[in-house]
């Protein structure tokens, strides 16, 4: 199986922690509104809709803000004009790093994402220079104390899931990408609520980080990118010791 991604192990506690709802709902919005211009406003018809749909659940977005964005989003109001782009290249300690982004004005999302890079000491590449490095899969994640991590293993295989693992506070169950709204579907028909439910990108390999203070400067990068309003998801392939993580 691929290697975990601490970074994303660390997103998931951050979220917990901070107080960026109202920025969280923006972005979540923001695919709403292209996802209904692109499929329309049936998440039964609209793949792509029903995912982001979970996401909002897990992100506790109210439904009565979710029922206006989708009928904002269905009228001839919707001007919504947003690219979907990939930026990729390297943080200090040779990180691979990969930038979903969605704009309406790529020359200065390009230019505030460029700036990010070379803030923090890495650099940004051409398109590719690091993507091969990961896989795409869906990710279910619960939180390892509030489930029995062999009950949830044993469904998870049993609906089609590819890979299940232990990491630091979170089961997470890896699908293909095919294969992932069975399971996800499958499991929460079953009763299980996951706290995470998403198409991610898993790296095939981990970089070791073993410098605090490089640490220190990928997570303020990763967190940099996360701010960005443009931006939609990060990811990288670095890992470190828990010694240094409770140093950050």
């Amino acid at each position: 199986m691929s290697g975990h991604s601490k970074w994303s192990t660390i997103k998931h506690k951050k979220a917990k922690l901070d107080n960026k709802r109202a920025k969280v709902f923006t972005k979540i919005g923001k695919e709403i509104m292209v996802a209904v211009k692109l499929g329309g406003p049936d998440p039964d018809g609209n793949s792509r809709l029903k995912l982001i749909l979970q996401k909002a659940r897990v992100n506790n977005m109210p439904n009565d803000n979710i029922k206006k964005l989708i009928q904002k989003a269905a009228g001839d109001s919707n001007t919504a004009n947003y690219e979907e782009l990939v930026y990729e290249g390297y943080g200090v300690g040779g990180a691979a790093v990969i930038v979903d982004v969605m704009t309406d004005n790529r020359n200065r999302t390009a230019g505030e994402i460029r700036h990010i890079f070379d803030k923090c000491g890495g650099n940004m590449g051409e398109t590719g220079c690091v993507s091969w490095m990961f896989d795409n899969l869906g990710l279910i994640s619960f939180e390892a104390n509030k489930i029995d991590e062999d009950e949830i293993t044993l469904a998870a295989i049993e609906f089609g899931a590819k890979d299940v693992t232990l990491e630091d506070e979170y089961i997470n169950i890896y699908t293909e990408v095919k294969d992932f709204d069975l399971v996800r579907t499958e499991l929460e028909n079953n009763g299980y609520e996951p706290e995470v439910a998403e198409l991610t990108k898993l790296p095939k390999d981990n970089i070791e980080i073993n410098d605090l203070e490089q640490a220190k400067l990928l997570i303020k990068m990763m967190d940099l990118l996360e701010d960005n309003d443009d931006v939609q998801n990060t990811y990288s392939n670095f890992d470190f010791s828990e010694e240094i993580e409770g140093s950050l």
